[in-house]
């Protein structure tokens, strides 16, 4: 198990030097909703060019690398997003990318990663989760980049902190969707330098909840995951290597269902224009149940990666 450590405000910043050039500066947009004591605004990473934050931190993963380093390439393990990130960020170099991904990875998100030239090794979720633990999988060739524990992917992630501190210097809490906690930790480490005031709390859905389990339990605990069309975040455990980070840069984690995510969905449809994915909404779907309390409240929507016909499905009420 790698030893890890946040990144530093320094490293942040100089992430957002190396991908500036190429990510998005993403707006804060003001969603009005009649929520007494609460302000929400949302942090639109869907329009990033591949759909997600994910380019942030693989971008910076891979600038940080030297070219004999990548020379080989690299590759990662991931259900869809992380998995765009790192092949454009590739293919953008020129050198070549793999991606391990779950069976039940959704097809909207493996065209996607096909389109961007990786090879794509499908594998059973217990196999997936194994390389995500283990940080390899034999017969892949070039550099492990992690989706998660990965100290340049968080520095990376953090940037969007820097940006949500610059553009709203009064924010009170910043709900942002956990899935194995590089985003969260990110933006986290960010705003303990930039605007240690603010509150980052953890969004995951009840269908895979380790953080809250892990936090009630004050130790990492393994739960039962269940496959659902919030395929973005929710594992069997929280990473032993992100435990520490997770547990003291988290002011906690706020758990909803998939009737309030798939609520979520249509509210930001309807009232911003906006599609996101149901990892995407979970930050929202918080925020709306007021489990997440009240005041100046920015919602990441990390992704907008979502297969038309689950879209068509929510939007007529349905839970696909």
């Amino acid at each position: 198990m790698p030893d890890l450590r946040a990144p530093t405000l320094e490293e942040i910043r100089a992430a957002r030097g190396r991908i500036g050039d190429f990510v998005l500066r993403t707006p804060l947009l003001p969603l009005p909703l009649d929520i007494p004591g609460t302000t929400i605004y949302i942090k639109p990473e869907n329009l990033q060019e591949i759909g997600s934050f994910k380019v942030r931190g693989a971008g910076n993963a891979v600038a940080s690398m030297s070219r004999e380093e990548l020379a080989d390439g690299v590759y990662t393990a991931s259900a869809g997003n992380m998995a765009q990130g790192l092949a454009w960020s590739a293919r953008r170099l020129g050198i070549p990318c793999g991606v391990v991904i779950p069976e039940h990875a959704p097809e909207a998100k493996v065209a996607a990663i096909e389109r961007l030239g990786a090879r794509i090794v499908k594998v059973p979720f217990e196999t997936w989760w194994r390389v995500i633990e283990e940080h390899r999988h034999p017969g892949m060739r070039g550099r492990f980049v992690h989706p998660v524990s990965d100290r340049a992917v968080i520095a990376g992630n953090g940037t969007i902190g820097l940006e949500i501190a610059e553009d709203l210097p009064g924010v009170e809490s910043v709900l942002v969707p956990y899935g194995g906690g590089g985003l969260s930790s990110g933006i986290a480490s960010a705003l303990r330098g930039v605007a240690p005031r603010a509150r980052v709390i953890a969004c995951e859905v009840e269908t895979a909840a380790p953080l809250a389990a892990s936090l009630a339990a004050g130790a990492p605990v393994t739960v039962e995951y269940r496959p659902s069309f919030v395929d973005g975040i929710g594992g069997k455990s929280v990473l032993a290597e992100m435990w520490p980070l997770a547990s003291t840069l988290l002011s906690g984690s706020v758990v909803v269902s998939l009737e309030e995510i798939a609520a979520a969905i249509r509210l930001l449809v309807s009232r911003a224009r906006i599609v996101a994915e149901g990892a995407g909404a979970a930050s929202l779907a918080a925020a709306t149940s007021g489990r997440a309390g009240t005041g100046v409240i920015v919602c990441v929507v990390s992704g907008g990666n979502l297969d038309p016909a689950k879209l068509a499905a929510i939007l007529t009420g349905t839970i696909p």
